[in-house]
């Protein structure tokens, strides 16, 4: 038996039919530093609340799913240290001995899904790793986009990743990959990775229409939404990448490996580019919580018609 607790703001919205955005916690655990990581998640929440959804921050709590966290829970989360994160292969574990931890992109769509919500915004997925024909490192996050019916909205993969394998991969998964307004692939603190895009889409109620129409189809699966951060706030991709190829350069002698990966090499990058990877991980991260919202009162809109 799952112990799952809805807020109050969040058990009011499903039940009155208002459209519920699902936001992940790793991001404030492991993805940026403390106030910034309450600071961001603060103003995601308000994001999707000023575009008429109201948002549902996930984590476990304790044993407890929480789907909704009260400003409370938000902020002992946010200075919490040493939060498990969670993915598919921990979440049940986790949940079984009464534990806590913040949840991946992985284990959101799998609480999104049970919580019947339809959208998930975040700041980028997980992917393949480079030198992953070696490692075998591979996120989680591509085999759960292939099979819970959920609507991601990221900027792309994060690029310390090989996108073009990961791409590869969602493609022989059956993931659709939707660039958001232009014919290329976003990557993450870049508008640009060199990689076309798949699908390319350029409203919030076209992304809504292959969203129910995946339903409709029987196919099983999300989609990925990839929405280029705003020009303003974009770290060209010949600046990033040769930041990101110092801090991979570090990683053997770090002794850094599995989840530890991800967490190390952002933190590396926001000291090497002297914080501002992380201003622009914020803005992407409140540019992909303004469409989430949109396409969740599309899918609404939609479905009711």
């Amino acid at each position: 038996m799952i112990d799952m607790s809805h807020s109050t703001e969040v058990a009011e919205a499903l039940r009155e039919g208002v459209p519920v955005v699902a936001l992940e916690s790793t991001i404030i655990t492991h993805g940026m530093p403390y106030p910034q990581n309450l600071e961001t998640a603060r103003e995601a929440e308000a994001q999707v609340r000023a575009h008429g959804a109201v948002p549902a921050t996930i984590a476990v709590l304790n044993g407890t799913l929480h789907v909704g966290l009260s400003d409370r829970l938000l902020e002992r989360l946010a200075r919490a240290h040493d939060v498990a994160k969670l993915s598919r292969a921990d979440l049940a574990a986790c949940l079984s001995r009464s534990g806590s931890g913040a949840t991946t992109v992985a284990a959101t769509m799998i609480a999104a899904r049970l919580a019947g919500i339809d959208v998930f915004a975040t700041g980028g997925i997980g992917g393949v790793h480079r030198g992953a024909e070696t490692s075998f490192d591979i996120s989680a996050d591509l085999r759960e986009l292939s099979e819970t019916p959920v609507t991601v909205v990221a900027a792309g993969a994060k690029a310390i990743l090989d996108l073009p394998k990961t791409l590869e991969v969602l493609e022989t998964l059956g993931v659709p990959v939707i660039a958001v307004g232009q014919d290329e692939l976003p990557a993450f603190w870049s508008r640009s990775s060199g990689l076309k895009a798949p699908l390319r889409m350029d409203t919030a109620s076209e992304i809504a229409a292959a969203h129910l129409m995946r339903g409709a189809l029987g196919l099983p699966g999300g989609q990925l939404v990839a929405q280029p951060v705003p020009p303003e706030h974009e770290i060209p991709r010949e600046d990033i990448s040769a930041v990101i190829d110092v801090a991979l350069s570090e990683l053997p002698s770090a002794g850094v490996s599995g989840k530890a990966v991800t967490p190390y090499l952002l933190q590396r990058i926001f000291d090497l580019t002297g914080g501002a990877s992380l201003r622009t991980n914020v803005e992407l991260v409140l540019n992909n919580a303004r469409l989430a919202a949109e396409i969740a009162w599309e899918i609404q809109d939609q479905r009711n018609f």
